[in-house]
């Protein structure tokens, strides 16, 4: 079945136009069913199908069907494997055909600006080119299955508190450079059916209702053709929200916002050409969902669980092995006391909106004792409750018990559901107290310690590491997490996971500290582009585990750099290529990431950046080429005067490695880049004038010898206070030899370039 659209838009009634753009009830779009249009359905993700079990009139966070639960975004996002997550994207396809769901609602792609955000689970990054090419392929994915994806919380929307009413205040550069890329990436690469518009307001104006960035940016700059739809609950004004772009409204506003669009296009408020745009982009989406529409799907839900536990063994990321205490001998050795909460009872998924339930969940303890079938003893004891305030003294003595009893002890640790949900920000990066006295009495007891962390968000490691010989950061590791750390913890499967964020030392060192989350409606970005590890190398600062991180069970050698220009001027185009070598005893993964600086650029540039990274299995002695391609955008800044992306030439710094701490091999490149010279104002400085290729010789013709030319030269006693006055005010200092009215006539020529 499809739509003839231009008919449908004919034939539709005002009233009929208006009820398109609310949805029916809370997860499906409003049908016409005297034109045989009906509505489609929607639910959320993005690490799994959250379907109502129940119908589709309730929000449904506890009774939802049976479905995969994958890891959330903060695990899948340490595997660096766009290759993975495609599939990932391509099972959770299959799971929504086979529930009669048209579009899933993720992924997130927000930043993680500070490591409080509650709801960093469910985003990818700190940086937004690792978030945009994640994204991008788990959309592929997705779509690749005929089912919709809607690429969320477009934009800015980096914390809970206040995050319905708070105004995100922050520069375009910063906007355009770090927290709208990973969007233009998933956007222009994989085409989403949707977009989500967020909660909160950017620069005071709601993200619904920003034209600039819904029809500006979205559409007319990254060519966007999708329907855009709002966040349930987050339309403030329906006409003004249609009027920037939005054109569905969720869940359903009980016909308030039809009532409120039918009266402006009445009151002559809002043109109906608006209103038939956004009813062009609903009806499209429904017409895609039934020409992918077929026979009812299954899935097998034993395939996907094996996805999910190949995904959730790719997630983890081994951040210490002292003394090679990993992996564990699964034939010999003394007992394994397994300790924790955790491995019996696992923390998999976050809570909120992205809630699943799952159709199996595996536990670590029970994965290692059938792992091991026998061949090594595995004690167990809890060592705490999971949601206890304090420690409880019997449980307590009970671990250190096992602890003293065993060759070998691996502690399960984490963040209790409590801390970190979306709705609200945690309050500190610290494990729960009573679980880091646990560490020190289980260590005091038996040094030989392995923590393996259950967490959504980054925790503070450095006050407790070095009680613990290995350090496994488990994240949120999904329904088959158990399973998956069994398999990392008796080398079954290869640490390949490298962080996705820096884990600081101190939560005081964090970028955010006094702009987060805000104050009487407003927070500052006032760290502008230094998020992350941009903040860290522009600071100095000591890290716990630096962006990109992750420890194997062989290691890898860099070598053979080479560096050539493809294309050179305002487009360049970069080949970036190495040799990497299994030097280790075993197969596995690397990851080789990319980073570029720009020591010469007329603006404040971040030191390093990510600019490419790729994966490459190696077996023990392998070697093999690495080929990396690095484009214009790698190389460019927003210029904000110019109000566009701008390639200064001069030398550039290629640097590769293992993190972003961890670099290998260095090199330069030198590019001629753009006949570029910022555009110039009046109120433009004396040396911003002369600095300019046309300009410059116009003025300096014009000062003559001696007088002003004099005091405005370089070396001059005063000549660099001199060419700060902004030339107007210049023009109007006695002798001057260019008046007002001059500068005014040769801006023009000037402020195009």
């Amino acid at each position: 079945m499809t739509l003839d659209i231009p008919a449908l838009l004919a034939a539709l009634s005002l009233e009929e136009k208006a009820e398109l753009l609310d949805g029916a009830d809370f997860w499906r779009t409003q049908p016409v069913e005297r034109l045989g249009v009906p509505g489609v359905m929607m639910t959320d993700g993005p690490h799994g199908l959250r379907k109502p079990a129940g119908g589709s009139d309730h929000v449904g966070l506890d009774d939802s069907v049976p479905a995969t639960c994958f890891p959330p975004a903060a695990g899948l996002a340490s595997t660096w494997n766009t290759g993975l997550l495609t599939r990932v994207g391509e099972a959770l396809g299959r799971e929504c055909r086979a529930n009669g769901v048209a579009v899933l609602l993720g992924p997130g792609v927000n930043m993680k600006r500070s490591p409080l955000c509650g709801r960093n689970f469910e985003y990818f990054s700190e940086d937004p080119l690792l978030a945009g090419e994640l994204g991008a392929a788990l959309v592929n994915g997705l779509q690749s299955q005929g089912v919709g994806a809607s690429v969320k919380h477009f934009a800015a929307n980096n914390q809970e508190t206040d995050r319905m009413t708070v105004s995100a205040d922050v520069d375009e550069r910063t906007l355009r450079e770090i927290y709208l890329p990973a969007f233009e990436r998933v956007v222009t690469q994989a085409r989403p059916w949707t977009v989500m518009s967020s909660y909160n307001r950017i620069n005071g104006r709601y993200a619904s209702e920003h034209r600039w960035l819904l029809t500006e940016v979205l559409r007319d700059e990254w060519g966007y053709e999708g329907l855009v739809m709002s966040d349930w609950g987050a339309v403030n004004r329906r006409d003004h929200a249609v009027a920037a772009g939005l054109d569905l409204e969720m869940p359903s506003s009980g016909g308030a916002g039809t009532r409120v669009v039918l009266e402006a296009v009445k009151a002559g408020t809002l043109s109906e050409a608006d209103l038939d745009l956004a009813v062009t982009r609903v009806l499209t989406l429904v017409d895609r969902s039934l020409r992918a529409a077929g026979p009812a799907d299954t899935f097998d839900a034993a395939a996907h669980h094996a996805l999910a536990r190949e995904a959730a063994a790719a997630s983890a990321v081994l951040l210490k092995n002292e003394g090679g205490v990993l992996p564990l001998d699964p034939r010999s050795g003394g007992t394994i006391a397994v300790i924790g909460e955790f491995a019996r009872t696992p923390r998999f998924q976050g809570a909120g909106s992205s809630q699943v339930n799952p159709t199996r969940l595996d536990s670590a303890l029970d994965a290692l004792r059938e792992s091991l079938g026998g061949g090594r003893e595995v004690t167990f004891a809890p060592g705490f409750a999971v949601e206890s305030g304090a420690a409880d003294p019997a449980l307590v003595d009970e671990a250190v018990r096992a602890a003293a009893g065993a060759e070998v002890v691996v502690l399960f640790l984490g963040l209790p559901p409590s801390y970190e949900s979306e709705g609200f920000d945690r309050a500190h990066m610290d494990l729960p107290a009573h679980q880091i006295d646990l560490l020190h009495a289980v260590a005091d007891a038996n040094p030989r310690v392995v923590v393996v962390l259950s967490n959504g968000s980054v925790v503070s490691v450095a006050p407790w590491q070095d009680r613990a010989q290995a350090v496994l950061e488990g994240w949120l590791l999904g329904q088959a997490g158990g399973a998956a750390t069994a398999d990392l913890l008796l080398g079954a499967a290869e640490p390949a996971g490298r962080l996705a964020e820096t884990v600081p030392v101190r939560f005081e060192d964090n970028p955010t500290i006094g702009a987060f989350p805000g104050e009487l409606g407003h927070v500052r970005y006032g760290e502008g582009l230094l998020i992350g590890y941009r903040w860290y190398d522009a600071h100095r600062l000591p890290v716990a585990y630096p962006f990109g991180h992750g420890l194997s069970y062989t290691s890898f050698s860099y070598g053979d750099l080479a560096i050539a220009v493809t294309a050179d001027g305002e487009r360049p185009s970069v080949e970036v290529t190495l040799t990497v070598t299994n030097t280790g005893a075993r197969a596995g993964r690397e990851t080789v990431q990319l980073y570029v600086t720009d020591p010469q650029a007329s603006v404040y540039r971040p030191e390093q950046e990510l600019r490419a990274f790729a994966q490459v299995s190696l077996e023990p002695g392998e070697s093999r080429p690495v080929t990396l391609t690095l484009g214009a955008r790698e190389f460019a800044f927003w210029h904000e005067t110019a109000r566009r992306w701008v390639v200064e030439g001069g030398t550039f710094g290629i640097r590769v490695g293992a993190s972003s701490r961890d670099i290998r091999l260095e090199g330069t490149v030198e590019l001629a880049g753009e006949d570029f010279a910022a555009p110039l104002t009046a109120e433009s400085t004396v040396d911003a004038w002369l600095g300019h290729p046309l300009a410059g010789p116009w003025l300096r013709e014009r000062l003559g010898e001696g007088g002003f030319a004099d005091m405005l030269a370089d070396g001059a006693p005063h000549g660099q206070m001199m060419r700060a006055i902004p030339l107007r005010r210049m023009s109007r200092f006695p002798g001057f030899p260019v008046d007002e009215q001059a500068v005014e006539a040769e801006v023009p020529r000037f402020a195009a370039r």
